[in-house]
């Protein structure tokens, strides 16, 4: 390092402490970046690539005042960014001025722009290896959240856990295995951090004591270390981790949180088309936040839904009183946000006057609550506190129309300090002497465009144009400056007032910055309070917009059926619905019970079979987050989890198929799927063989049958299983109906109980314009299957009748061929005969299967073999 200049010397020295990160490295009024930071910079940016020291030191910058906009579109790249600032007075400094890391910014932190998403959390979090499971913390830096589960799950679960909840940025252990955070990286693009653990403050570790055990805390230990070492300031907004039982909550995964659409469209990854797009008829940011987490938790008290939904009930009776009440929801700003910004030191007097407007709405909206008569919000309108106190405050401190800098002045109210007033004074009784300087002088010199004017760099002035100075007194004018058509003086006088003006503004904005950070630490002391009644205006927000939704869509009270029925009357799909003219909508009726546990759904594609099996989930999430239901009628049992393997889809990344990703899928429910349990199976064991696909699918209804008892509906193409009705007790029928007019296939998308008569796939080809001789030639090779298959099926009815009249699976062996590989002592079907299919998983059944038909194909090669030799 000895050939590099000390100030050089000074950015490798910080840079070696943040190899992960950007550092943007303060210059005078630029960020400077230098090295491998530079040339990737100038591309990532699209900015010009510089150097330095002779072109040894690849450099780039931007301004100062601009770098927000850069250090964003880095964080959406999910880079870091150190932000290096002078952390010495320039004039005091010897030699190099002292400079450090003031903060990290990364996806995980960011505190305000663009980037963040009012309804939206904004993620960060640790995940730590335990005994036989994971700990997972979360965070939202920008609210203050905190939160922490564990999970009894593999790497793989997690990682879709960490998907699933939105996280931007991943903290783990410094000794974490490669692999894992290869995964994190590569496959499910996170962005990945190494935990270094240091002493936290005391204040920090307060907020861990609601964790009970030494273990969990060092989950949450491991998320703090790393935001103070990042953030390097106060981190007072932080709340109490709240640890999340597994069991208050229904469980649903990351795979069927997508096939649901519960957040984002299963395509297109964004919101609207969701269920969450739906429901949205929030008005405050952090009511939007909270209705996102109520979607992804359902829950699983009765007492806390019935709650729920009896306020929704009062808000629906009751559309004056909620529509007086949103009206002032929609004054009230983002609370949980804002106190964020206060703990972190960037809240602006603009900030503080949203959050007084706030506060100020608050007393009304308590009144409107009390008005409602119900237990619930008279409750939440007691427990609401306006922080009365801190209004006053920022009423007496803060102007209305402060500007955003707050080293600008003009932020703080005449009459709120003494000594401001008096440096106000000072200045306003200089620049009236100005005014009454300037006219005298155009007295006494009969210049009547003479002027007094001010800027930053010559200060005070007076300004003549160059055909009137022969009428100034050149005894009493000091010229300051010369311009192409007047003159800039200066008299004693003048000079004398500007010194006392000048110093009055200069301590005046130095008073009133001292002043708002004052007033800042004073809102600080506030924060648990904001917090608490941003939890309690957020509640009142999701419900009120339940009732909207709920109104607007014609929405039933559901009712919680402790006896595991479903009985859902004209039930709807609540988003297909929205999307389309509720007029063209067909409703269907939903029945299930305990002697009628599992649906097999049979129709044609496009009839609606997977649309009426995501209603039905959909109806039980919004019973168990406490909005109504979409139906005439609808009693709901309350179910722990929520399982689907609905669409089509593979996992090139992780080198998997989209046979063995629906295997997958179908093993996690139902290794994971109980009594209490809903799941949803769409076109199982499509992905293989006809016979591959149809034994597989119906070993796996006689499994859930058996050994679960969930409630099921399982929608096939496979006619043949409908068969199972007859077998499984608690087994039934049901199609979605469709008409053949003219040739052409009308779908009626109604669920009737019983079989469907055939599957209209080469219609459904027709509807999606399929070439018209394809369309054709599908057609007459159909006839020929249909035909030839009930010769085959005669043919061998005949041929394979034993003594007793009874169909056989194996045909009689020939006297002039080698014996079949198929006989009645051959091991294969002596295994056959020793199989318990039904105590075993499908993963179990498949390989069982295979080893068999290894077997028969050697058989049938040495059949083979044989007819060659003796042809």
């Amino acid at each position: 390092m000895a050939e590099y200049t000390p100030m050089i010397k000074q950015y490798l020295s910080i840079k070696a402490d943040y190899q992960d990160a950007f550092l943007f490295f303060r210059l005078g009024d630029f960020y400077e970046l230098f090295f491998d930071d530079a040339l990737k910079a100038s591309q990532e940016l699209e900015i010009t690539l510089t150097s330095r020291d002779g072109g040894k030191i690849p450099m780039c910058g931007v301004p100062h005042h601009s770098s927000p906009n850069y250090i964003g579109q880095l964080i959406e790249k999910g880079y870091k960014v150190a932000i290096c600032e002078q952390v010495e007075d320039p004039k005091t400094a010897k030699g190099v001025v002292k400079r450090d890391v003031v903060q990290v910014i990364t996806p995980g932190t960011i505190m305000e722009g663009a980037l963040l998403d009012e309804k939206a959390n904004n993620f960060i979090a640790s995940v730590t290896p335990l005994h036989n499971s994971f700990g997972i913390a979360t965070c939202d830096l920008s609210t203050g959240q905190n939160a922490v589960k564990v999970l009894q799950e593999d790497w793989k679960s997690v990682c879709l856990e960490l998907q699933s909840l939105g996280v931007k940025e991943v903290i783990v252990p410094k000794d974490m295995n490669e692999e894992r955070v290869k995964l994190l990286e590569e496959v499910y693009q996170f962005t990945v951090s190494k935990s270094i653990e240091i002493d936290l403050p005391d204040n920090l570790h307060t907020i861990m004591e609601d964790l009970d055990s030494n273990e969990v805390q060092l989950v949450g230990k491991q998320l703090l270390s790393y935001l103070v070492r990042t953030q390097k300031r106060s981190l007072d907004h932080l709340q109490k981790f709240v640890f999340i039982e597994t069991n208050a909550y229904m469980k649903i995964d990351p795979n069927s949180k997508r096939n649901l659409e519960l957040v984002e469209t299963l395509r297109q990854k964004q919101k609207k088309g969701s269920l969450l797009w739906l429901l949205d008829q929030t008005v405050t940011a952090m009511g939007g936040r909270m209705l996102k987490q109520w979607i992804e938790q359902p829950l699983l008290d009765s007492k806390s839904i019935e709650e729920r939904l009896t306020i929704v009930e009062s808000f629906m009776r009751q559309f004056f009183n909620r529509e007086q009440i949103r009206e002032q929801l929609k004054e009230v700003y983002d609370l949980e946000r804002l106190a964020g910004k206060v703990a972190y030191g960037n809240v602006n007097a603009r900030d503080l006057m949203q959050l007084k407007r706030s506060l100020q709405n608050v007393p009304s909206l308590k009144d409107q609550l009390l008005d409602m008569d119900h237990p619930g919000l008279t409750d939440r309108s007691h427990n609401m506190n306006p922080c009365e106190e801190l209004t006053n405050l920022l009423d007496a401190a803060v102007h209305e129309d402060a500007p955003i800098s707050i080293r600008e002045g003009n932020i703080i109210k005449n009459g709120f300090n003494n000594q401001l007033d008096e440096y106000r004074n000072a200045s306003v009784n200089g620049k009236t002497w100005i005014a009454s300087l300037e006219q005298s002088e155009r007295e006494k010199t009969g210049i009547r465009s003479l002027k007094i004017r001010f800027n930053r760099v010559f200060g005070y002035y007076i300004e003549v144009t160059k055909s009137n100075l022969h009428l100034i007194d050149e005894q009493r004018y000091e010229r300051k400056q010369t311009l192409a058509n007047a003159e800039r003086f200066i008299t004693p006088e003048l000079k004398e007032k500007e010194d006392i003006i000048l110093e009055a503004e200069e301590k005046s904005i130095e008073l009133e910055y001292e002043l708002f950070i004052e007033v800042r630490e004073q809102v600080k002391k506030f924060i648990p309070q904001l917090q608490a009644l941003a939890k309690q205006i957020s509640e009142i927000d999701v419900l009120q917009a339940f009732a909207v939704v709920s109104e607007e869509g014609q929405y039933c009270k559901p009712i919680i059926s402790n006896e595991k029925v479903i009985r859902i009357e004209a039930g709807r799909h609540p988003v297909v619905e929205q999307m389309m003219d509720r007029q063209d909508y067909v409703s269907n009726d939903v029945r299930m019970d305990q002697n009628r546990g599992l649906l097999l759904i049979t129709g044609p594609n496009m009839a609606g079979k997977s649309t009426y099996m995501r209603q039905v989930a959909l109806s039980s999430i919004l019973l168990q987050i406490g909005c109504f239901v979409p139906a005439d009628y609808a009693e709901l049992p309350l179910f722990d989890q929520i399982f689907t393997r609905i669409g089509a889809a593979d996992d090139l990344a992780g080198g998997q198929s989209t046979f063995m990703v629906e295997m997958m899928e179908t093993q996690y429910a139902l290794n994971h799927a109980t009594d209490r349990s809903l799941l949803l199976l769409d076109e199982i064991g499509r992905g293989t063989s006809t016979y591959d696909g149809m034994s597989l699918a119906q070993s796996i209804i006689e499994y859930i049958h058996e050994f679960i008892g969930a409630k099921t509906l399982f929608s096939t193409h496979y006619h043949e299983l409908t068969v199972l009705e007859d077998q499984l007790s608690r087994l039934e029928n049901i199609h979605v109906k469709a008409i053949e007019e003219e040739g052409k296939v009308v779908f009626l998308h109604k669920v009737e109980d019983g079989k469907a008569d055939r599957s209209y796939g080469i219609h459904v080809a027709e509807l999606a314009q399929l070439p018209p001789k394809l369309i054709e030639r599908a057609n007459a090779l159909l006839k020929d299957f249909e035909s030839e298959k009930g010769k085959n099926i005669a043919h061998s009815e005949e041929k394979v009748k034993g003594d007793n009249g009874q169909l056989s699976f194996f045909e009689p062996s020939q006297q002039t061929k080698p014996q079949k590989i198929i006989q009645s002592d051959h091991p294969v079907l002596n295994q056959l005969k020793e199989l318990e299919l039904l105590s075993m998983t499908p993963l179990e059944a498949m390989n069982t299967l295979y080893n068999l038909q290894m077997s028969i194909k050697q058989g049938k090669q040495e059949e083979a073999k044989w007819v060659k030799s003796n042809n």
